[in-house]
């Protein structure tokens, strides 16, 4: 009897512990970029560690898949929701409908193009800012030399492809040596990375007429990295390569010398976003409309092969 009373202790109390718990939705883009992976891996990790249940969609690159996920987390009645948005525009009527059920949404890595009375906050990088490391660097690598520059861009209409695009053209302002002669989005993968980048070696006298690579991701990069040595020239040495993530196989990269530089982008987005959900929901604090994360740029001084080291086992 003594044990049956104690089982039903138990179940009571293990009922009671999970009615407590948090209930998260996360629209993730998808698993286009290794930098992608990790930041799922980590949201799972800080959901798991925090006790939050979280409910995750892939939205395989398309916005609609995102929107259904949204109005299937309220539907179900989420706590909150994360969603890292594949585009910046069309959220107005979807994100009202979590706002009219008192859901918060927070924003991972990117940012969308509407009222930010439609989230509670965002957490991210300074988009610009990292766009301006990359060509600040590029600037003071090439120095006072002609440099004609190829850039693959982001998906387009989505924020990093916007930011990261006008930062590194603001950082090359006044400098009349440095051109961009050729952009196209490879839509931050490694396969439209390596084709595009292939269709630009063809272009410009197979790669002589290219002195650098501006690549809005660290994957669309290593694709780069692929058809430059597949046209016969020497990735890092022939066209200097800056992108942004700092990846391990970009670190990779770095320590055998096919890459020069890249800009850090943390994958640990949902830390700072349970962070300011907690206080949310423990006494109705708001946080700021932004919590920037820390970037930094790296290049081939910074022991690339102990960075590749200790990143690569994150989940990348």
């Amino acid at each position: 009897m003594l044990k049956t009373l104690m089982m039903t202790a138990a179940v009571v109390a293990l009922g009671t512990a999970s009615a407590g718990a948090e209930t998260v939705g996360f629209s993730q883009i998808g698993s286009e970029s290794g930098w992608r992976a990790a930041e799922t891996t980590l949201t799972r990790q800080q959901a798991e560690e925090r006790g939050i249940d979280l409910k995750f969609s892939d939205a395989q690159q398309k916005q609609e898949n995102q929107i259904a996920a949204i109005r299937s987390f309220v539907a179900q009645g989420v706590d909150a929701i994360l969603i890292a948005p594949v585009v910046a525009t069309g959220w107005d009527s979807v994100l009202e409908e979590a706002k009219e059920a008192e859901i918060p949404v927070v924003l991972l890595d990117r940012q969308i193009d509407g009222s930010d009375d439609l989230y509670l906050t965002a957490v991210g990088s300074d988009l610009v800012h990292e766009g301006s490391v990359a060509g600040e660097w590029l600037a003071n690598e090439v120095g006072d030399g002609e440099c004609r520059i190829v850039e693959l861009q982001g998906t387009t209409g989505s924020s990093p492809a916007i930011d990261r695009a006008n930062g590194f053209r603001k950082a090359l302002e006044g400098k009349d040596n440095l051109e961009i002669v050729r952009s196209q989005t490879g839509d931050f993968t490694r396969s439209g990375g390596k084709e595009v980048m292939e269709s630009f070696l063809q272009a410009e006298n197979g790669g002589s007429g290219i002195c650098a690579l501006y690549a809005h991701n660290d994957d669309m990069a290593l694709g780069a990295i692929q058809a430059i040595k597949e046209a016969g020239l020497n990735p890092g040495t022939d066209i200097k390569i800056v992108a942004i993530d700092a990846v391990p196989d970009y670190f990779q990269a770095m320590a055998n010398g096919e890459a020069n530089a890249t800009v850090e982008l943390t994958p640990n987005m949902a830390g700072p976003a349970f962070d300011a959900l907690e206080k949310y929901w423990a006494d109705g604090t708001a946080p700021e409309k932004f919590i920037q994360t820390e970037s930094k740029l790296y290049t081939q001084s910074d022991d690339p092969q102990g960075e590749y080291e200790a990143r690569k086992d994150l989940g990348y």
